[in-house]
């Protein structure tokens, strides 16, 4: 959990921080609103392609689709559910990023799936996504990275352009807002700690963590990010408004800077 003091983590904050970041299980998977959390479980590090890389994710939403859709198989034994995540992952496609985007026509083209069944599919995808972006209430307590994706998800996890955000918090890190400060290009952005402070002490905030996004995916701090994150620290001990940490979000992934980097120690 980000620790209270502003300049250190408790000594066991990675135990805690791996503890907040585990996998669903399958049986937490087996609803419709499990879809999407499927998809858009954040992971940690940069070692790591996504949560459908083994046979055994695959098979999980294979399973959520054909519960929803029935089991009837074609002639070469393939289910619908199947045939979604072969159309899906056409072209190595990350089969989450495909699924987010599918549209009923793409869905109409498979056989055995017309209007009806092409809308049951986006409609779990879309009512779990209801469920799942939801910001935390007002107030919550921001106390890990996870729970600070879970505010950030809906603006950046999967954003084409990239973006640069400030959570806003108070000084038992609470949370009081987020506002997307500015969007760039496909694989640029910037942000100036100007910018950053000022919304935070036009909205009352006496604590922050920012975050950006990389549309491509990899969650690599570059150097312009290690840079502006010096910055950011340089001035919020001079404002007297502590950074808790810098997040890189990209398709389903997160990192930490502060936890990944000795930037807060040194």
């Amino acid at each position: 959990m980000f620790g209270r003091s502003p300049q250190s983590f408790p000594a066991d904050y990675n135990a805690i921080f791996e503890s907040t970041c585990t996998f669903p299980t399958l049986s937490e998977l087996r609803s419709s609103e499990g879809i999407y959390n499927a998809l858009t479980t954040p992971q940690t590090g940069t070692g790591i392609d996504g949560y459908l890389s083994s046979n055994e994710d695959v098979e999980t939403l294979v399973y959520l689709f054909d519960t929803l859709l029935g089991e009837a198989k074609d002639v070469h034994g393939r289910s619908l559910g199947r045939k979604i995540i072969a159309l899906v992952s056409e072209h190595d496609q990350d089969a989450r990023e495909g699924l987010r985007t599918i549209t009923a026509e793409e869905l109409m083209q498979i056989s055995g799936i017309g209007p009806a069944r092409a809308g049951a599919v986006l409609a779990a995808i879309e009512l779990s996504k209801k469920i799942f972006l939801a910001s935390p209430k007002y107030l919550t307590v921001v106390d890990s990275p996870d729970v600070a994706v879970s505010v950030l998800r809906e603006d950046l996890m999967w954003a084409v352009q990239e973006r640069f955000a400030v959570v806003l918090l108070d000084v038992k890190h609470q949370y009081l807002g987020k506002q997307v400060i500015t969007i760039g290009t496909a694989t640029e952005t910037l942000a100036h700690p100007r910018d950053i402070f000022r919304t935070a002490i036009k909205h009352g905030a006496t604590r922050i963590l920012v975050a950006h996004n990389h549309p491509s995916g990899s969650v690599k701090p570059s150097n312009e990010d290690i840079a502006l994150t010096r910055q950011l620290l340089e001035g919020a001990e001079v404002l007297g408004v502590p950074l808790l940490d810098h997040l890189i979000l990209g398709k389903g992934s997160y990192q930490s800077l502060r936890q990944t980097t000795t930037l807060w120690s040194s």
